[in-house]
């Protein structure tokens, strides 16, 4: 049995476009909040021949985050891979002029969640299965106060999880994509001509290569 490829941040961005390709040959187990980007990407992988299961779900709640870990477990005993493309992107702005409510969000979902889907992800894993951290080298950044420290956080969370599972497994790699058509790098760089930025679609595709999972 091939285990499924669970992707958080799923519906849409590098998320929707990696669970688009990864589903050429994998059972896509696709998570986030936006039902409706959801439904549009599993139109899109059955248009394809593929197979996905929609997990509309809030991964900063513990409990959800549970029950769907639990689920599947009990369903497919494990994971081959996990792409967590989740991410809070508050609005740049001065660091003395930081919304608390920015900021709180930007821990909650970057920092404080990535640290609880960690342990109950790995189990999932074992110690063949891969997870994917994406960078975005912008922190220390003027303006990128909130999304680049929390970022920032993030990555060296799985910077430490990286050395730690070096001779055990699962592989934990730390990807940085090539800028892409966004809307979250649209809030960031407004005016920017997006006809010379990577496509969501080539970017997937050079991450997978690297990757060696399909």
């Amino acid at each position: 049995m091939t285990y499924p490829i669970l992707i958080t941040g799923a519906s849409r961005g590098l998320g929707a476009a990696l669970a688009l390709k990864l589903a050429q040959k994998f059972h896509i187990i696709a998570v986030a909040k936006t039902t409706g980007g959801l439904e549009e990407l599993d139109d899109r992988i059955q248009a394809i021949g593929g197979q996905a299961t929609l997990a509309p779900t809030d991964v900063t709640d513990f409990n959800a985050v549970r029950h769907l870990c639990r689920s599947i477990h009990d369903r497919w005993g494990g994971l081959h891979l996990w792409a967590h493309c989740a991410i809070h992107a508050a609005p740049l702005s001065p660091a003395n002029f930081i919304a608390a409510r920015d900021w709180e969000k930007s821990i909650k979902l970057n920092i404080t969640t990535t640290g609880m889907l960690i342990p109950n992800i790995a189990p999932l894993l074992g110690d063949t299965g891969t997870a994917v951290f994406f960078d975005d080298p912008c922190a220390g950044h003027k303006f990128f106060g909130s999304y680049g420290a929390t970022k920032a956080a993030q990555i060296s969370l799985a910077q430490s999880w990286q050395a730690e599972t070096k001779n055990t497994g699962p592989n934990v790699k730390i990807i940085t994509p090539a800028p892409m058509p966004t809307a979250t790098r649209a809030r960031f760089y407004p005016g920017e001509n997006r006809e010379v930025l990577k496509s969501c679609e080539s970017e997937a595709e050079r991450i997978i290569a690297t990757l060696g999972v399909i």
